[in-house]
C-alpha cells in the first residue's frame, strides 16, 4: 500500500485536482479565476465534486456580455447607479464585453449592494448558463511538460496553459461542462469538453467503490489540498465514526432554498477548511489499488478548542461526507452513455 500512497500525493499520478470559475478564459491578458474548490477525476473524462459552491453568490461579476449587461442590470438602475456602472465596468467594442475597472475602493461595496437591489443572479451556476464564466480543471506541474510528454503537451492550446514563476508550477486549464448537480446529495459530475481524448487519457483517475457502509475494516483515507496552500496533496487517515439520516438548508435567494439530505458519513479525522469535494478513499487489497467511496460536504459542528475559545478556528473534527453509492445509477448512467 505504500506505493499506491506516494502515487496519490504525486502531481504526475495523483486523481485530485482543483475546479475553478474563469473569466475570459481565451484571452490570458483580462482572465480572472475564483470559486475555488477539490474535484477528481473518475476516468473518461468525468469529474466529480460538490454541488453547493454552484449556488453560492459572487461578490461581483468581473467581465459581462453587452447584451446581459444592458438587458438584466442596466435597464434596472436609477441616475446615480447607471453612473457608477459605467464607470466601472467598461465596455470594448472589438469583444462586446464589459470588464471591471475601478480605483475607487468604496466603489465595491456600492457595486455590491446594487446588484443585490436589482436582485441580478450572481450565483455562479447563473454564470455558466449564461457563458459569464467557465467550470475548469487546474492541472499544475513543476516542469513544462503535461504528464512529462511533450507530444501530449503540443496538442493543448497555448492560451490554456502558463508558467506562474510565484507559484513555481506550469498550469494547465482543461475546459469542463456540468453534467448535472444533484444539490440533495451535494455531488455535481462535470465533463471534459473541446479537448482531445489523447490529453483526457493522461490523466490519472480513481475506480469508485458504491459500497456504503456502516463502518469499515479496510484503511479509509481522505484525499485533499495540503494545510498550507492549494498546490500540494495530502492523504491522511480517517475512519468512519457514524452513519447518519442528514438533513440541512442551503439558502438560495433566487430558486429556493433547497434541502441536502440522504444517507451520510460522519468522518473523524484531520480535514482541512475548504476541503470540499476531496475524495474519501478506500484501499482494495485484492487490486492492490484506492477507490473512491465518498466525497467531503459539509463540515460538523464539532469543533476542536484552542485555549477553550472556539471563534475564529475554522479546524473542525468531524465531517461529513457523502457516499457516491448514494447517487449510483445516476453516475452509471452518465459513464455509460
Amino acid at each position: 500500500m505504500r506505493d499506491e500512497k506516494f502515487d496519490l500525493i504525486d502531481e504526475q499520478k495523483s486523481p485530485l485536482f482543483r475546479i475553478m470559475s474563469i473569466y475570459n478564459n481565451d484571452d490570458p491578458t483580462r482572465r480572472e479565476f475564483e470559486n475555488n474548490i477539490c474535484a477528481f477525476h473518475i476516468s473518461n473524462g468525468f469529474v466529480l465534486s460538490v454541488a453547493h459552491n454552484l449556488r453560492i453568490e459572487a461578490q461581483l461579476i468581473k467581465s459581462i456580455p453587452e447584451e446581459i449587461f444592458q438587458n438584466q442590470i442596466a435597464r434596472h438602475l436609477d441616475e446615480s447607479q447607471s453612473q457608477l456602472f459605467n464607470q466601472c465596468y467598461i465596455l470594448d467594442s472589438q469583444t462586446n464585453k464589459r470588464y471591471l475597472n475601478f480605483s475607487n475602493p468604496t466603489d465595491f461595496q456600492q457595486l455590491i449592494n446594487t446588484l443585490k437591489t436589482i436582485n441580478f443572479d450572481t450565483r455562479y451556476i447563473n454564470f455558466y448558463e449564461k457563458n459569464i464564466c467557465k467550470p475548469f480543471l487546474i492541472i499544475q506541474f513543476r516542469d513544462g511538460q503535461f504528464y512529462n510528454d511533450a507530444s501530449i503537451t503540443s496538442q493543448i492550446n497555448s492560451n490554456n496553459k502558463f508558467h506562474e514563476p510565484t507559484l513555481n508550477r506550469h498550469t494547465f486549464i482543461i475546459e469542463l461542462e456540468l453534467v448535472e448537480a444533484f444539490y440533495n446529495a451535494d455531488i455535481a459530475l462535470y465533463k471534459i469538453i473541446n479537448t482531445n481524448t489523447s490529453v483526457i487519457e493522461k490523466i490519472p483517475y480513481v475506480e469508485i467503490d458504491f459500497e456504503i457502509y456502516d463502518e469499515s475494516d479496510k484503511p479509509f483515507f481522505c484525499l485533499q489540498s495540503a494545510p498550507i496552500d492549494n498546490l500540494g496533496r495530502l492523504l491522511n487517515k480517517v475512519q468512519i465514526e457514524g452513519i447518519l439520516d442528514h438533513w440541512d438548508k442551503f439558502r438560495d435567494r433566487f430558486d429556493g432554498d433547497y434541502i441536502m439530505d440522504g444517507q451520510r458519513y460522519l468522518i473523524k479525522g484531520y480535514f482541512r477548511f475548504g476541503s470540499s469535494g476531496a475524495p474519501y478513499l478506500i484501499y482494495d487489497n485484492i487490486t492492490r489499488s484506492f477507490k473512491v467511496n465518498a466525497i467531503q460536504s459539509e463540515a460538523s459542528p464539532t469543533q476542536l478548542s484552542i485555549n477553550n475559545n472556539r471563534n475564529g478556528n475554522f479546524q473542525f473534527t468531524n465531517a461529513i461526507a457523502s457516499p457516491l453509492g448514494i447517487i449510483k445509477d445516476k453516475i452509471i448512467e452518465n459513464l455509460d452513455d
